[in-house]
C-alpha cells in the first residue's frame, strides 16, 4: 500500500533520483527519436525475464529489485513494472507504426498470462520458480519491517496498488488491437475476477478470493490506494471497448458505493476501509479504523471525476458535507500543513500510531494522541480546501452535457502517461521535461549500454528506520517509462 514504506521512500528518492545533465542539441528528427526508443527498449528487454520486469536493476550487478529485493526468477506486476511497460509499448506502436513494439507487447502478455491466478487476478509479483518461493518468504520477506503485505505468503490476488487492474487494462487494450483469442481468454478471466470480487454494496476487498480460513483486513471494503477507483475505471474501459453492459452496471454500482460509505455528519468524510456493516475498519496496524482526511480528499476528487463521466449531480451531493468536516478538522496556525491523516470518531481529535522496536520481531504499535515519535504514515498532510470549494462550485454550474463534454475534451488533450502510477515513474516524470530541450536531453542521455541510468536510494529491508539508505546507480523501469512517454508525446505532436 502506498502510504507506509513508500512515504519514506518518496522523501528519500526525491533527493536521490538523479538524471544526468546533458548538453542537448534540440534539433532532432523523428528518426533520431525513434532510434533512441528502439535502442532503450532492446536494452530493457535484455534485462527482462520472460517478458516481465521488476522495478529496477542495479547497474553494476544487474541485481533485480521490485518493491523489495527480487529473486532472478521474479517479475513485478505492481506498477511501474510489467503491465506498465505493456501499456507503454502499445502507445509506442501507435506513434511509430513499428511492429517491433507490438511483438514486445505480446512478450509482456505472455509473462502476465503465465502469472495469472486461477481466479483471474494477479499478486504483486510473479515468480517463475514457485518451488523456491516458500523458502524466500522464510529467509527474507518475512523479516522485512514495514512491508506488511510481504510478511506471509498468500494464495489469493490483490487489487492493492493496481496489481490486478493494470494487467487487466493492458490485456484489454492488447486484445482490442489484435483480436487474438489467447489474449481474449486472459482478459475475460481477469474481468470475471473483478466482477466476482465486487461486494453487493458495490465495493471491493483488497484481496480476492476471500480467505475464509484466516480472515483479516484484506477482506475489508477498501478505498485505500485506489482499490475501488481503479476497478471502476477498468470496468468503464471494458464497457467502452467491448460494448457489454455488465461492466457498465458494475462500474455504476461501484460509483454509488462512494455515496453509501460516506460517514454521518458532523464527520461526513470517508475511511480508508470498512467492515461488512460499513463502519470504519482497521487495515494494517498503522491504518486506523476511523475517518481519514487523506481518503476524504481523494474521494472528493473521485466524485468530481464521476460527475464529469456521467453528468449525474448525485455524485456532487456528498461533497459539501465532506468539505464542512475538513474545514472543522483543519490544524490551527500551521502554514505548512492543513490536516493530520486520521481523526478519532466522535471527538474528532487527531490520532496517530507510535511504533517501537528495532526489527520485525519486536515491533509494536500503539494508538496515541501525540504526534511526537509516531509512525511515518502521513502524520501531516495538505488538503487544498480552497481549490476543492472552487471546483465544486464550477462543476455545480455545468449542465450534464457540458460535464461529459469536458471529460471527453480532457481525455483528448491529456499527455501520456494517462496515469502516473508507481514511485519511480512519478519521480522520473518530475525530472524530465516535455520540451524540445528535454527530449533532446533524453535521447542524448542513453549510456553506452543503451539504458538510462538513475541514482536511487534503497532502504535496509530489515531495519529501514535505524539504518541509513544506500545510494546505487540503477536502471529503473519507471525511469524508462517516463522517458519513453516523453519521446512518444514528441512524436505525436511532430
Amino acid at each position: 500500500m502506498l502510504c507506509d514504506m513508500r512515504q519514506v521512500l518518496i522523501a528519500l528518492l526525491w533527493g536521490g533520483l538523479f538524471l544526468p545533465e546533458v548538453s542537448a542539441q534540440t534539433t532532432l528528427s523523428r528518426e533520431d527519436v525513434a532510434a533512441a526508443m528502439r535502442r532503450a527498449t532492446e536494452f530493457m528487454f535484455g534485462l527482462a525475464h520472460r517478458g516481465g520486469f521488476v522495478w529496477l536493476y542495479v547497474a553494476d550487478t544487474l541485481e533485480p529489485y521490485g518493491e523489495l529485493k527480487a529473486r532472478p526468477s521474479m517479475v513485478w506486476v505492481e506498477p511501474p513494472s510489467t503491465p506498465s511497460v505493456g501499456i507503454m509499448l502499445l502507445k509506442a506502436y501507435e506513434a511509430t507504426k513499428d511492429r517491433y513494439y507490438l511483438g514486445r507487447a505480446r512478450d509482456v502478455a505472455g509473462a502476465l498470462a503465465a502469472g495469472q491466478y486461477p481466479s483471474g487476478g494477479w499478486n504483486y509479483f510473479i515468480d517463475f520458480d514457485p518451488d523456491g518461493l516458500p523458502q524466500y518468504y522464510e529467509d527474507f520477506f518475512s523479516k522485512c519491517w514495514g512491508w506488511q503485505e510481504y510478511l506471509k505468503k498468500r494464495d489469493n490476488c490483490t487489487f492493492d496498488d493496481y496489481s490486478t487492474t493494470e494487467p487487466t487494462r493492458f490485456m484489454l487494450r492488447l486484445y482490442a488491437l489484435t483480436q487474438d483469442p489467447a489474449h481474449g481468454a486472459v482478459l475475460r478471466k481477469a474481468l470475471d475476477h473483478v466482477l466476482r470480487a465486487q461486494y453487493p454494496n458495490g465495493g471491493w476487498p483488497q484481496r480476492f478470493p476471500l480467505d475464509g480460513e484466516h480472515p483479516d483486513y484484506t477482506a475489508c471494503v477498501t478505498f485505500n490506494d485506489d482499490v475501488a477507483l481503479d476497478c471502476i475505471l477498468v470496468l468503464l474501459e471494458a464497457h467502452e471497448t467491448l460494448q457489454e453492459n455488465q461492466y457498465l452496471r458494475a462500474a455504476r454500482k461501484g460509483m454509488d458505493f462512494y455515496l453509501r460509505a460516506q460517514l454521518a455528519p458532523p464527520q461526513a468524510g470517508w475511511a480508508q476501509q470498512y467492515d461488512a456493516d460499513l463502519q470504519p475498519a482497521w487495515g494494517r496496524p498503522f491504518e486506523i479504523g476511523t475517518v481519514s482526511a487523506v481518503q476524504t480528499h481523494q474521494n472528493i476528487l473521485d466524485l468530481f471525476q464521476f460527475f464529469k463521466l456521467t453528468g449525474d449531480a448525485k455524485y456532487l451531493a456528498p461533497i459539501p458535507g465532506a468539505l464542512a468536516w475538513l474545514e472543522r478538522a483543519r490544524i490551527p496556525n500551521n502554514e505548512q500543513f492543513t490536516h493530520t491523516c486520521f481523526y478519532e470518531m466522535g471527538s474528532n481529535r487527531p490520532v496517530y500510531i507510535r511504533q517501537t522496536g528495532t526489527t520485525v520481531h519486536d515491533v509494536r504499535y500503539e494508538l496515541t494522541y501525540t504526534e511526537e515519535g509516531c509512525y511515518p504514515y502521513a502524520p501531516r498532510v495538505s488538503v487544498p480546501l480552497e481549490f476543492l470549494r472552487g471546483e465544486l462550485a464550477r462543476l455545480e454550474s455545468l449542465a450534464p452535457g457540458q460535464a461529459r463534454a469536458e471529460h471527453d475534451q480532457e481525455r483528448k488533450q491529456a499527455a501520456l502517461p494517462e496515469f502516473k502510477r508507481g514511485l519511480y515513474l512519478v519521480l522520473a516524470l518530475g525530472k524530465t521535461e516535455q520540451s524540445a530541450e528535454g527530449v533532446a536531453a533524453i535521447v542524448q542521455g542513453l549510456d553506452a549500454r543503451g539504458g538510462w541510468p538513475d541514482e536511487v536510494s534503497l532502504l535496509d529491508p530489515f531495519q529501514p528506520f535505524t539504518k541509513p539508505a544506500r545510494t546505487v546507480t540503477a536502471y529503473t523501469t519507471g525511469g524508462y517509462l517516463a522517458r519513453m512517454y516523453r519521446l512518444i508525446n514528441s512524436l505525436n505532436v511532430s
